[in-house]
């Protein structure tokens, strides 16, 4: 329920605190005191529009603070809970208008936006009133009503988990279809496509392995010459190393006839031997390294020169070749398997339409059974409202090949409110009284199912008294058991019922200004005022006489 709302400088309201009680509470006042302003900052609050001229005049912004304690199973809170919002506590509902026109939303302290505010607050108030028809402009709404009524929440939510089973089948079945129809007009361009690919058969990583190994070919082909030429001067037939080693053969003979003359000589020559041995064991090393069959160089030119072309070709990556045969190998499986895979999607989908169709024409008989009842249950009230001569309609169109979430039936609240006259949906045909009391008619009939936990009803007992009167009163006090109830009134048979009783007035504030306050009223003053609004201006013996009697029947809790 609503349990506290705060206004700062809104319109003629300087600073106004209200705390509200659980039941029916009503608001009175003079004409001009400000009741349209407490709930058009209320609205504000909800989510209504905002607007620059809202804030009273030389202040730089306006502010409304709404506070609710709903349980922890409400859908508010599990709103909260979608949007990441902390829903511990109170709910907590504050809208700041600016005098230029901005608006900041604040839901629990954190930012948030107009349309979160707007959702939120239609599921914690409903605001009925002769020209307003925000509750039940949505037909959906209507369709929501009866199926509270019915108790038929379960079947509905199981024809809308239906339904996406249904819907989501489909799409899968058309998903399917669309790429096996686009892969069997390209299946000759496929087929050709893989069975090039399997001749090729690329592997992952083939490209750089293949250029490595080119480039290693083509270094040692550049120098393999120059090594062989070394080689044939060292170990062909004019190497110098048999002249050599005979040559030091003989030196080493004539070595004691002269050792200090020969035996620098045959070390020198000795050195140079051992030298050219080296040089020719490091030639015969890097002849066996740059050893490669020309062969195999051309074998792998032409091996990397195929994955290239045929990377061009498909527009892809060498490296992503195999990737691409795979899928078009898919593609082509999908062909092959498509007509057997199309027909399990449509046997599968067809399943699921069945399954819906069979829980959707359910929930449509239970929905038109539940009808008859809330039209009785809404007639039963009408009497007492004088609409005796006045008929309820639900108007229930149903289409099983309109297939939607919420099922197969449209669901509109009609009225005749005369015998012989057209019938039309309500919010058209009735007219601002007729609406009002309709309204209230409905929300009797449902009580708390489908309702939000506050109602608000702005002069819903406009043009009517006496027993009327007294029938809104007595239909009003019956849902405050249910639900809150906040009632802006001018009849005092509807204010004797209220367990609590507020005030708006409308005083001098200083500097030629005015502002609105409110007030609850005890038990002296609540006679007072609603004498007032028995007699009018002047208020009489007789008119406070009658304020204790009307006050003293309905055993008003105050």
């Amino acid at each position: 329920m609503l349990s506290h709302l705060s206004i700062r400088d809104i319109v003629l309201i300087e600073r106004l605190d209200i705390e509200f009680r659980e039941g029916l509470s009503v608001l009175t006042g003079e004409t001009g005191a400000g009741k349209s302003i407490l709930l058009d900052a209320l609205s504000l609050a909800l989510g209504s529009r905002g607007d620059a001229s809202l804030v009273r005049h030389g202040a730089e912004q306006g502010q409304v603070t709404a506070v609710f304690d709903v349980v922890g199973s409400h859908p508010a809170r599990a709103l909260l809970r979608e949007n990441d919002i902390d829903d511990d506590g109170d709910i907590i509902l504050r809208r700041v208008q600016n005098a230029d026109g901005r608006s900041r939303v604040f839901i629990n302290d954190q930012a948030a936006s107009v349309t979160l505010l707007k959702e939120l607050g239609r599921r914690l108030v409903e605001i009925h009133g002769q020209h307003d028809d925000r509750a039940l402009v949505d037909l959906d709404i209507h369709r929501t009503l009866l199926d509270a009524f019915g108790a038929l929440e379960i079947k509905a939510a199981l024809v809308r988990t239906l339904h996406k089973t249904w819907r989501d089948t489909e799409h899968t079945l058309v998903r399917h279809r669309a790429k096996v129809e686009a892969a069997t007009r390209e299946a000759d361009y496929l087929r050709a496509s893989v069975e090039e690919l399997a001749k090729l058969d690329p592997e992952p990583l083939e490209e750089e392995t293949l250029a490595i190994r080119r480039t290693d070919m083509m270094r040692s082909e550049k120098i393999a010459g120059d090594v062989n030429d070394a080689n044939e001067v060292l170990s062909g037939n004019a190497s110098p190393v048999p002249s050599l080693a005979s040559l030091v053969r003989r030196l080493e003979r004539k070595v004691p006839e002269a050792p200090q003359l020969l035996e620098p000589v045959v070390k020198a020559i000795d050195e140079a031997l051992n030298a050219l041995a080296e040089a020719q064991n490091g030639i015969e090393q890097a002849i066996r390294a740059i050893d490669f069959d020309p062969r195999v160089l051309e074998q792998t030119e032409e091996r990397l020169f195929a994955l290239r072309a045929a990377a061009r070709k498909y527009s892809v990556a060498v490296d992503d070749l195999p990737a691409l045969r795979d899928r078009m190998d898919a593609d082509l499986a999908d062909i092959d398997a498509g007509a057997e895979r199309l027909a399990a999607l449509e046997k599968e989908a067809q399943a699921a339409r069945d399954a819906y169709d069979l829980a959707a024409l359910a929930l449509s008989n239970d929905r038109r059974e539940t009808a008859e009842h809330l039209k009785q249950a809404v007639m039963a009230e009408l009497p007492a409202l004088k609409l005796e001569r006045a008929e309820f309609i639900v108007e229930m169109k149903t289409d099983a090949q309109s297939r939607t979430a919420d099922g197969i039936d449209t669901v509109e609240y009609w009225v005749r409110t005369n015998p012989g006259t057209r019938a039309g949906p309500m919010m058209k045909v009735a007219s601002g009284g007729e609406l009002s009391r309709f309204l209230l008619a409905l929300k009797v009939a449902l009580a708390d199912r489908g309702s939000a936990p506050t109602l608000v009803f702005d002069e819903i007992d406009t043009g009517v008294g006496g027993a009327v009167a007294d029938a809104i009163g007595q239909r009003l006090r019956r849902l405050a058991g249910n639900v809150q109830v906040l009632s802006v009134t001018h009849a005092p048979q509807v204010a004797a019922r209220a367990q609590t009783h507020f005030l708006i007035a409308k005083a001098a504030a200083g500097n030629d200004r005015v502002a609105t306050s409110i007030r609850a009223m005890e038990t002296g003053d609540r006679q007072e005022e609603i004498a007032r609004m028995l007699a009018g201006a002047s208020v009489t013996d007789e008119a406070r006489a009658a304020a204790v009697r009307l006050l003293r029947e309905n055993a008003a809790v105050i």
